[in-house]
């Protein structure tokens, strides 16, 4: 993993020492020797993580913070404080100023390099959402990645599995404030407890009687429903070789004993921030794609759809030796119900129609707008006779009723002209089949409309 990290630090040797740990490790470093430097750099340049001071003269790491955060061009870069103070005090106010996490001189390598990894990690991730609603006008997700605790808008829900009573009652009082905390002494019914809950994260201690930790954290990482599952863990000090191949396993993050609050808190806040980023990419992805199959108008599949997903239905029939019936229909006169009512009313028209045309249908048939007033469904194992039918049906359905438009005010009436085709196994091709139904319609549109013709071979 390669990414870019700004060192801020007023005493240069404070920054060679922190840059020779990360270029090690390849990541590219800048540096910066105040605050107003720091600045400049993040509204500039591409960062990805920012390691802070705190003990600055002019502008302290605290106000740089608070300026980076406040601003939206740089509120998304995760800043860790670093600091050779050790009170609480400075703590809550580095976390109150937006910090995403903090280190202590002289610091720790392991911890240096865990933290900056998850970090770039949670970076990645808002970087990815973040162009994305650039790209889609996602509101949803500018609205997320804008927030400057997403822990406020839900409590978190935790697993943790411990087997000591009062160490398990001094963390559950620590998250309480922001997470309800299941509490699992069995590392084995955690495992299912964690694979049927909707947890956030999971945290491990080690010590467990009986059973390796590192165990559970690998079983977590195997199965499908905790895979993505956040770990972090909960080890005793000077476990560090321990803590390293937890995190070769998948472990994500680790705090030692005796515990403190503000940090698991930080820890925690992050992974959860991450697994709610990954949430929603996921679901941007996946309304993504709905959105490129499926028409925004009527809320039926698109044109696109149907070339895709008809040739898969027409080979399906094909290799089983079933029935697969076509049909297309069009709005009769529906040109002149635009420019008597206007556009907004061919819509209404337009969305009424799909409601219709989906209730008269089955769940298994596949129901397109295949273009203007246009639509067609896609009937597997269905013969002509029972497609005939089903057209039927839907012809009288548009009939019967007049169409709303004006939200209510008035209504028009509507009909529609259908063609129907059928599959012939061994002679045909998807674009026959459209070609017979196409057919059918143009006669049923130039015998009066307001039928139902099925072509033969």
């Amino acid at each position: 993993m390669t990414a870019r990290i700004l060192v801020v630090d007023d005493v240069p040797a404070n920054v060679k020492l922190l840059e020779a740990r990360l270029l090690a490790e390849y990541f590219e470093v800048l540096s910066a020797f105040s605050g107003p430097e720091a600045i400049e750099i993040c509204e500039n340049g591409k960062v990805d993580v920012v390691l802070l001071d705190v003990m600055m003269p002019e502008m302290d790491g605290f106000e740089v913070c608070r300026r980076l955060k406040s601003d939206r061009n740089t509120s998304h870069i995760p800043i860790v404080m670093v600091t050779a103070l050790d009170h609480p005090s400075d703590r809550i106010l580095g976390l109150e100023v937006g910090a995403d996490d903090f280190l202590t001189k002289p610091v720790n390598d392991l911890q240096l390099l865990t933290r900056v990894r998850s970090l770039v990690r949670l970076k990645m991730l808002s970087d990815e959402l973040r162009l994305r609603a650039s790209t889609t006008r996602n509101i949803g997700i500018e609205e997320l990645l804008g927030r400057k605790d997403p822990m406020g808008e839900a409590r978190a829900r935790l697993l943790l599995v411990d087997q000591r009573a009062s160490s398990q009652e001094r963390m559950t009082d620590m998250l309480r404030p922001f997470a309800d905390v299941d509490v699992v002494p069995d590392p084995q019914k955690a495992l299912f407890q964690a694979a049927e809950g909707r947890y956030e994260a999971v945290l491990v201690t080690t010590g467990l009687a009986g059973f390796d930790p590192l165990r559970l954290c690998s079983q977590l990482r195997s199965l499908d429903r905790t895979r993505f599952l956040p770990i972090v863990l909960v080890a005793e000090s000077g476990e560090d070789n321990l803590v390293m191949r937890g995190l070769d396993l998948g472990v994500n993050d680790y705090v030692t004993r005796p515990v403190d609050e503000l940090e698991l808190t930080a820890r925690l806040r992050t992974q959860i921030r991450r697994k709610r980023y990954n949430e929603e990419l996921r679901s941007s992805v996946a309304q993504t794609i709905e959105m490129a199959v499926t028409d925004a108008l009527t809320g039926l599949h698109n044109r696109r759809y149907l070339d895709s997903h008809l040739a898969t239905l027409f080979e399906r029939a094909g290799s089983r030796g079933r029935p697969l019936s076509l049909l297309i229909s069009d709005i009769d006169r529906f040109k002149p119900i635009n420019d008597t009512h206007g556009h907004a009313a061919g819509d209404e028209v337009l969305r009424d129609f799909a409601r219709r045309l989906r209730k008269n249908v089955r769940g298994i048939d596949l129901a397109c707008r295949f273009g203007g007033e246009e639509f067609v469904v896609v009937m597997p194992d269905t013969d002509q006779e029972v497609a005939e039918n089903v057209a039927e049906r839907i012809r009288h359905e548009i009939e019967s009723q007049p169409f709303a438009i004006g939200g209510g005010t008035q209504a028009v009436q509507v009909t529609v002209s259908i063609g129907v085709a059928s599959m012939i196994p061994g002679k045909d091709s998807v674009n026959t089949l459209i070609g017979r139904a196409d057919a059918a319609l143009y006669e049923a549109k130039n015998t009066g409309r307001n039928r139902v013709v099925a072509k033969a071979a």
